[in-house]
C-alpha cells in the first residue's frame, strides 16, 4: 500500500471556537499520538484528508516542520447531520510494526440459485504489519447451500495477516428467502387438501 502524503501544521488554539475556525479555512483538526509521544495536534488539509480516509485503513505520510511521520487513521469524528470531519486522531506507526485494524468483508461468488446470503459481520479484526495493511477480505460462498455458513476462521486471509476475532464467528449464512419458505409451505398444504 502507498503512503498518502498530507502536509500538516501545528495547532496553537485550542476548543470549540478554534476547530470551527479550523474548519471554515478548510482545514481538519486532529491529534498524532503513539509510541510514547506527546500527542501533537495538528490542522490538516480539508479536502485532501476527506478522500483520504475513504480508503480503509489508509497510510499517511503526516509531514509537520520538516519531518515526516507514519500513521493510520485510529477514529474519525463526523458532524452527524452533514458527515462533514470534525476531528481525526492520528496512531504514529513505524516500519515492520503490528497493529490490530477492522477490515471491511467483501463477498464473491454466488451461492446456489434459490438462496440468499446474509452477512452477519461487516469487517474481521486483523493483525497486520502497519505499512501493508489489506484493504478487505474476500469471502467466497460459491456453490453454498441453504443452512451453510462461512465462520471467521474459514477464511483465506491476505498474506501476512494474522486472525484477531474469534475463528468460530459466523460471518456470512446462507439461507432460502422468507417469501420462498412461505411459498412452498402453502403449496404443500394446497396439495394435502
Amino acid at each position: 500500500m502507498s503512503e498518502i502524503k498530507l502536509t500538516a501544521t501545528a495547532r496553537t488554539e485550542f476548543g470549540k471556537g478554534a476547530a470551527r475556525r479550523l474548519r471554515r479555512a478548510h482545514q481538519i483538526p486532529a491529534v498524532l499520538y503513539g509510541h510514547g509521544t506527546q500527542p501533537v495536534h495538528v490542522a490538516l488539509p480539508g479536502h485532501e484528508t476527506m478522500l483520504a480516509v475513504k480508503q480503509a485503513n489508509a497510510l499517511f505520510a503526516i509531514e509537520l516542520d520538516g519531518t515526516t511521520t507514519l500513521a493510520i487513521t485510529k477514529d474519525v469524528q463526523r458532524d452527524v447531520v452533514r458527515q462533514i470531519i470534525e476531528h481525526i486522531d492520528l496512531l504514529i506507526v513505524t516500519k515492520g510494526e503490528k497493529v490490530s485494524v477492522d477490515i471491511p468483508v467483501t463477498i464473491v461468488g454466488e451461492s446456489k440459485p434459490g438462496t440468499i446470503h446474509v452477512v452477519e459481520t461487516q469487517t474481521l479484526v486483523l493483525e497486520a504489519d502497519a505499512t501493508q495493511l489489506p484493504t478487505e477480505v474476500q469471502v467466497s460462498i460459491d456453490g453454498l447451500d441453504a443452512g451453510d455458513s462461512v465462520t471467521a476462521g474459514q477464511i483465506t486471509l491476505p498474506e501476512g495477516s494474522t486472525l484477531v476475532t474469534e475463528p468460530d464467528h459466523v460471518v456470512v449464512m446462507i439461507s432460502i428467502p422468507q417469501g420462498a419458505v412461505d411459498a412452498d409451505a402453502e403449496a404443500a398444504a394446497a396439495a394435502e387438501a
